[in-house]
């Protein structure tokens, strides 16, 4: 796939006269160039190839962000924003010719209001920074996902992050207030609201948050914060059908109501891998089944609550939903059964080489797809490996698919598969990591040409030169 970018050419001369205008306005410890470019701003987790920026910009504050963008405008040069670089997709992954704006300095919560339940924090701080944050003072985050120690919370808002616990909680604009933000331009427009009902005009926090770096900068941020679960509960369950799990799913929303936090499917591709063959994972369910389910559910008083879920439980039994369920007796237990729907991250070790997807569809068409899907992989590759599993609860399915022993992967036939079904039962290419590069060949498959058509509008109206992370998205 091709992700050339055509930008403006420019002498050695401009250059260095960008590098000395920024320079003289953030310092110059916060401009690097040549070698002393660190690797990790060259690349983020996507699969694509490091490419140098021009330089890497780290301002302290939104100050010296509007300063960099208002300099680099004059120049004309583009923009990278980056974050903690956990993307998936390429959208923080430097183009040539561009500077890349590292938030890496603009950490740390500036503020905590109880009487509103907010927090106020600047973006470049790590999503466990502010998770430890709110717990410490007797709240709570509720978004989470597997970089919590490497991303940032910005970069967070910028893909409209997912995570485990959108069943309940939504996805990361849902916990959104107010926004701090620099315009391609350097104009900055500030919005640290607070108050729930604010109807006071459009609501311009949503323009910025999903649009990956392409309209805007976030570079503050106030957080709605929740209030801490009192208890966890939750079940690791064994179903004989995929019809049997949407009524369990039923039965959660109407039987725990808001208790529930969270609803992970694995199909069996999915569960045998990480159990036999992940090391410290192990298979509290034994036998064949058809899908297993992970629920999740947070109480305020366990006394009360705990009992609750295990009667739940136990009507499910009962009444033929679950083939068997093991229920977590501890903290300890809970730790565990995640440890079964988080061994993913182990992957690499264990298949080698494979291509990740990250999916959304309507849940009653899921299961069909997951067979469409593995039957079109096989018969294109007929050793091919192909594992799902995800949030279902939300219609989020993630894939994992590879070829074993292909060198190089057959990437591009694996995604014309995956996401040419996407298409076909109305699904969407990406549900929780964006678009960037290496998706926006197929964001056609997922919106149509009007809604293509406002996308670029937006991004003309706000960047008409093109220069903040050009592209991307669109």
């Amino acid at each position: 796939m091709d992700h050339e970018i055509c930008l403006p050419e420019r002498s050695d001369g401009t250059a260095g006269m960008l590098f000395a205008a920024l320079r003289e306005a953030l310092g110059n410890a916060a401009v690097l160039t040549g070698e002393d470019i660190p690797a990790r701003n060259q690349q983020d987790w996507s699969t694509l190839a490091p490419q140098p920026p021009l330089a890497v910009v780290r301002p302290a504050d939104t100050q010296g962000v509007a300063a960099a963008m208002r300099i680099c405008a004059q120049y004309r040069v583009p923009v990278v924003p980056q974050g903690g670089l956990t993307g998936l997709c390429g959208g923080a992954r430097p183009i040539e010719g561009a500077v890349a704006l590292s938030l890496e300095r603009m950490v740390g919560v500036e503020e905590i209001d109880p009487a509103s339940a907010t927090m106020t924090v600047k973006a470049g701080t790590p999503l466990q920074s502010v998770q430890q944050a709110a717990d410490e003072a007797g709240f709570f985050v509720p978004l989470d996902l597997g970089a919590r120690g490497s991303c940032a919370i910005g970069g967070n808002l910028s893909t409209n992050a997912g995570g485990n616990r959108v069943i309940r909680y939504g996805m990361a604009r849902e916990m959104v207030l107010g926004l701090e933000v620099v315009l391609p331009d350097g104009s900055v427009v500030t919005n640290l609201n607070k108050m729930l009902k604010n109807n006071a005009g459009y609501d311009l926090k949503h323009l910025f948050i999903g649009s990956e770096g392409t309209l805007g900068i976030i570079t503050r941020v106030v957080l709605r914060l929740s209030a801490k679960p009192g208890c966890t509960m939750a079940a690791l369950c064994a179903l004989e059908s995929y019809d049997k799990l949407v009524a369990l799913l039923n039965a959660a929303r109407r039987g725990l109501g808001p208790l529930l936090s969270a609803f992970e499917v694995m199909w069996p591709d999915y569960w045998h891998t990480v159990t036999q063959r992940v090391p410290g994972v192990s298979n509290p369910l034994p036998g064949e089944h058809a899908c297993y389910v992970l629920i999740e559910a947070q109480g305020m008083e366990e006394a009360f609550d705990a009992p609750r879920f295990e009667a739940w439980l136990t009507r499910q039994m009962e009444e033929g939903v679950l083939a068997d369920a093991a229920l977590a007796q501890s903290l300890a237990d809970v730790q565990a059964f995640w440890g079964v729907r988080d061994a993913c991250a182990e992957f690499p070790q264990v298949l080698g080489p494979h291509e990740p997807f990250d999916i959304g569809l309507p849940v009653a068409v899921m299961d069909q797809y997951v067979s469409a899907c593995r039957a079109a992989l096989r018969a294109r590759f007929a050793d091919a490996v192909a594992l799902f599993y995800g949030h279902i609860g939300d219609g989020n399915l993630h894939i994992v698919a590879c070829v074993p022993g292909a060198v190089p992967q057959p990437k591009e036939d694996i995604t014309a598969i995956v996401y040419g079904l996407v298409q076909q039962f109305g699904g969407t290419v990406s549900a929780e990591h964006g678009i960037g590069l290496t998706k926006k060949k197929w964001l056609p498959y997922s919106r149509s040409e009007p809604e293509l058509a406002l996308m670029r509008r937006l991004k003309a109206a706000l960047d008409p030169q093109n220069l903040l992370n050009p592209g991307k998205v669109v």
